[in-house]
């Protein structure tokens, strides 16, 4: 009997570290995506949808459970991604100082034999310390947090940035909604306590 490959559709080490405290054995594969808005796409769409793209991006291999994992923050009613640039981390930062921001990660597990897939979402609220410019200038030049959705970390310096989180999974904030993806897991006969 050939045993199911557990696939993580992306390249992010923060999403690879999350899924190894699992303690499954599992590939990450680059599932080039094009992750760009839709029109009047809202931000629960849209994570979902590309969440499922990522996933069923790679379709192609044999005897796999897929999962594939999306996030954005809104921002005074703006999806906003990854800023890319310093300058944009900055901006970003700012424009979340005093706010409490909503992000929204969209989790998706495709089986590529039954060719079956569910999708989920989860949401966190996160509230941010009114913060200066010199600190999120000086938070930015430390962590670098360019390819994260609102521009932090908070597994590292991020958490000096907050008053307050509020969800039901601290892994969703991460990317990767560890609560959420055991139970899409058990559903295809993957279990970390099996």
């Amino acid at each position: 009997m050939k045993t199911i490959r557990l696939i993580l559709a992306s390249t992010s080490p923060y999403r690879a570290e999350l899924l190894s405290k699992l303690g499954l054995d599992f590939e990450a594969i680059a599932p080039n995506v094009e992750e760009t808005a839709q029109e009047h796409e809202t931000a629960t769409e849209l994570v979902q949808r590309l969440a499922l793209a990522k996933a069923s991006a790679l379709k192609n291999e044999k005897d796999a459970v897929i999962i594939g994992s999306d996030q954005v923050c809104v921002i005074d009613g703006n999806i906003i991604g990854k800023p890319l640039t310093r300058s944009n981390a900055i901006h970003q930062l700012q424009q979340q100082s005093g706010k409490t921001v909503r992000f929204y990660t969209g989790l998706a597990v495709y089986n590529t034999k039954t060719q079956q897939s569910e999708t989920v979402l989860d949401t966190f609220d996160v509230t941010f310390r009114k913060l200066t410019t010199a600190q999120i200038e000086r938070y930015v030049d430390m962590e670098l947090p360019l390819y994260c959705a609102g521009s932090f970390k908070s597994e590292g310096l991020g958490i000096t940035l907050f008053s307050q989180l509020n969800g039901k999974d601290p892994n969703t904030l991460v990317g990767l909604p560890l609560i959420d993806l055991v139970t899409l897991l058990e559903k295809q006969g993957i279990s970390p306590l099996a």
